[in-house]
């Protein structure tokens, strides 16, 4: 990806007349994007690593495999969030790793631990540079160097058993990379979150991530039946059939650790035949409420699309404002879109009893055609982020989730907290919401929020974060759904397990980091 926004540059594109249009009418902006700096004029913190300490490391990868050039430093000095992004627009010398190293299996991942601990040198896990919670900080803690260390070598699919419906992928594979090599096989993983072009396997396993098709093939932990993990400590290898009445299930522990207690090297997963035929169906609802109605009907029904999203009316609104009707077909109210995977049979069948709960629940059927374009867009949001950021526009996301009961609640007081404090400074801000994974006792909720950039955008976003995750507290939500914990929501992590579970989780820190090496300042409060 591109050092300064998301993707890759073929993605960047000018925004519409039709939004630069809307910017200056609702935000008073131009439109005229500021001038993008070269990465080589980027200061950067001097690296801290020693001749001896590089000898040290390169003695566990080679010399090759241990970088500290301004480049590769600077592409490993964080993630993509919209802080993120802000923070290398500024012009004081950035933080970065002293150093990247890049193992070339599970055993010089974990030979490298071994050595970081005994030289006290912090070690933040590296996939596809993604995360955008502050996960990938170059945090130091009490260690005087830290290394980023980048799984992109473990890429490859080293086992396929079809019979059982499994297959281990490397760390370091993509999302496109693993559907490649499982396409060869017939099989699909069919994980597709908003990152996968870049995010990686083990980026997936080790923040519990959520793709776009959950309503039909789970979240990633969902998937997962076996885990190789590297600690400082030695290695894990866990999960050794479909179910287990062994004790807790340590892979549990792994899941979701963000690279605080080890660094997960190889997943066995759960693959499908590659669908047969996919079908598309979009819908309209005349209020956020009914569709959120409708959209529990289906998935307690047990007839869940693959794909089920919701749009509230703001979301829908803008969505009509950048594309025109979409799919020529005049929306009003929420939209939403579906979609269904497998055998001719399922898919007829699946999506025949789908639209008559949409139907009954009062939705209007509005073709194939929304649905399609949502899929064919539906990685591309970012690229939008970064050119609202380069004409003076703040847009970031959050997500959180809760039960289908709080669901209206949890919406309103979000929604509030984050309107109350990106308009103070009297400024407009414009908060839409969408449902993006849905359960049979709750669902996601996932919230853009677009405003003018203040004097001071990053203090700006930082407190309307605040704000938002105040709110989700109170109201019984969790602080994150899918995007992780990292730093960013590391303060509220007391208030989501309590002290003992904060205190459970510290046992684990000092049984398998028992020197603190792993990814400082993350997850554990």
């Amino acid at each position: 990806m591109v050092w300064d926004a998301w993707g890759a540059p073929s993605g960047h594109k000018p925004l519409p007349e039709q939004i630069r249009g809307l910017l200056a009418q609702v935000f008073g902006v131009s439109g005229e994007p500021v001038t993008r700096r070269d990465e080589g004029d980027v200061p950067l913190r001097d690296s801290a690593l020693t001749p001896e300490q590089h000898a040290g490391l390169s003695a566990v990868v080679g010399t090759e495999h241990v970088r500290t050039d301004h480049r590769d430093r600077l592409r490993h000095a964080g993630g993509k969030s919209t802080p993120d992004l802000l923070r290398r627009r500024v012009h004081t010398p950035q933080d970065a790793p002293d150093a990247i190293v890049f193992p070339a299996d599970h055993d010089e991942v974990l030979a490298l631990l071994r050595h970081c601990a005994e030289q006290s040198i912090a070690v933040v896990p590296f996939g596809g540079g993604t995360s955008v919670v502050g996960g990938l900080d170059p945090a130091r803690g009490e260690f005087a160097t830290v290394i980023a260390v980048d799984l992109g070598r473990l890429d490859t699919l080293t086992d396929v058993d079809p019979i059982s419906g499994l297959a281990t992928l490397g760390a370091g594979l993509s999302g496109p990379q693993a559907e490649e090599l499982l396409g060869r096989h017939g099989l699909s993983l069919g994980h597709y979150p908003q990152s996968f072009e870049y995010a990686t396997i083990g980026g997936f396993a080790a923040t519990r991530s959520s793709g776009q098709a959950s309503a039909g093939y789970g979240r990633f932990d969902d998937m997962i039946q076996r885990l190789r993990i590297a600690t400082p400590t030695g290695d894990l290898d866990l999960g050794r059939a479909p179910a287990s009445a062994a004790g807790p299930d340590l892979r549990e522990l792994f899941s979701g650790s963000e690279g605080t207690l080890g660094i997960i090297t190889g997943v066995t997963v759960r693959v499908h035949p590659v669908p047969e035929t996919t079908a598309y169906q979009a819908w309209s609802f005349p209020d956020f409420a009914t569709g959120a109605a409708a959209l529990r009907t289906v998935i307690q029904a047990g007839a869940a699309p693959t794909v089920m999203r919701l749009s509230d009316e703001a979301e829908t609104g803008l969505n009509l404002a950048r594309a025109g009707d979409i799919g020529g077909a005049a929306v009003g109210g929420c939209l939403s879109v579906t979609t269904f995977e497998g055998s001719a049979a399922h898919v007829a069948s699946r999506s025949a009893e789908a639209g008559e709960l949409f139907t009954a629940a009062g939705g209007t059927a509005l073709g194939e055609a929304p649905a399609r374009e949502w899929e064919h867009g539906r990685f591309q949001a970012p690229y939008l982020r970064d050119a609202l950021l380069d004409v003076g526009v703040l847009c970031e996301t959050l997500e959180t989730a809760t039960t289908w009961a709080n669901l209206d609640n949890l919406k309103a007081k979000v929604t509030a907290a984050l309107t109350e404090s990106l308009t103070a400074g009297g400024a407009p801000a414009l908060v839409m919401c969408h449902i993006s994974h849905t359960y049979a006792t709750g669902a996601s909720l996932y919230f853009t929020i677009v405003g003018k950039q203040a004097s001071d955008p990053i203090a700006q976003w930082a407190q309307a974060k605040r704000a938002a995750g105040d709110a989700i507290v109170a109201a019984g939500g969790t602080i994150t759904h899918h995007h992780a914990v990292g730093a960013d929501h590391r303060p509220w992590m007391t208030a989501e397990i309590g002290d003992l579970g904060v205190r459970v989780l510290r046992a684990v820190k000092q049984a398998v980091d028992p020197t603190g090496i792993l990814n400082p300042g993350k997850l554990i409060p």
